[in-house]
């Protein structure tokens, strides 16, 4: 099926933990500059773009040099909160590099559940982006919590994009990771496993080729990248699962390259 995105006027971005902490817990300065670039360059253009950005604990865990996420969820909390400090800081500093303005939005759960706080958050993503400025998204992983009577979390930021891109009417949910796309089997494993280039549905085939998580710093799987592409199709919105690894590949795409898996169904 051939991509054409000539009429897409609002992207959503998501980048994961993986595309902007290196292995060794270092920050991905590189990535992270590349991906402004590329965003700017989007801007400049005329696009509406949003960011939903992981990355609050791997930057927290360097800032505090920490070799690895703390078991106890208070502790948890407060490294992502000293994390999203510093990772703010580094993206208003070099998208500034690129005359690009940047603002904060974290959010939970129940800001998109009640009518009166969804009203209030999507007409800040409106006015932002009439304004030209970029909304990073994240969500508050100091505050939110996962209990039986009282659930605030998304569960990982795939989730959190695809929402994002519901509540603001995206017409693209581009979503870097640290895979090629989805595959009919996992790649890890199987040699011979085949990148798939076009999903126009989410079927049993597909949802059993889904892997288990992700990095040691992140927390999304393959499994929740499909879920993110059905609440793509709910809304007859467009997806592209892609790799990260250079960021510079989102024109390429956006230009018609069949890079990554593109979910949108067949016309």
């Amino acid at each position: 099926m051939k991509r054409n995105f000539e009429t897409v006027k609002r992207i959503v971005i998501k980048v994961g933990t993986s595309s902007l902490v290196m292995p060794t817990g270092k920050i991905n300065l590189t990535k992270i500059d590349q991906l402004a670039f590329v965003i700017s360059s989007l801007m400049n253009k005329g696009l509406e773009v949003i960011l939903v950005s992981s990355g609050a604990m791997g930057f927290g865990l360097d800032v505090l040099k920490m070799e690895k996420r703390p078991t106890d969820i208070a502790q948890q909390q407060a490294v992502s909160s000293v994390g999203q400090v510093a990772m703010m800081s580094l993206y208003s500093q070099i998208f500034a590099h690129y005359q690009t303005n940047v603002s904060q939005i974290l959010l939970t759960r129940d800001v998109v559940v009640y009518p009166e706080s969804l009203d209030n958050v999507t007409n800040a993503f409106e006015s932002l982006l009439s304004m030209g400025i970029l909304p990073i998204v994240n969500e508050n992983d100091a505050t939110s919590v996962d209990e039986m009577d009282h659930q605030t979390k998304f569960g990982d930021n795939d989730r959190l994009s695809a929402i994002v891109a519901k509540i603001t009417k995206a017409d693209l949910l581009i979503m870097l990771s640290d895979i090629d796309g989805l595959f009919d089997k996992n790649p890890n494993v199987y040699e011979d496993a085949v990148l798939r280039s076009h999903v126009p549905k989410i079927t049993d085939e597909i949802i059993k080729s889904a892997g288990g998580a992700g990095s040691k710093f992140g927390t999304g799987g393959m499994l929740s990248k499909i879920k993110s592409a059905q609440i793509m199709f709910d809304i007859d919105g467009q997806m592209v699962l892609m790799n990260g690894e250079n960021p510079r590949d989102i024109l390429r795409v956006l230009d018609g390259e069949k890079l990554g898996t593109y979910f949108a169904k067949t016309k």
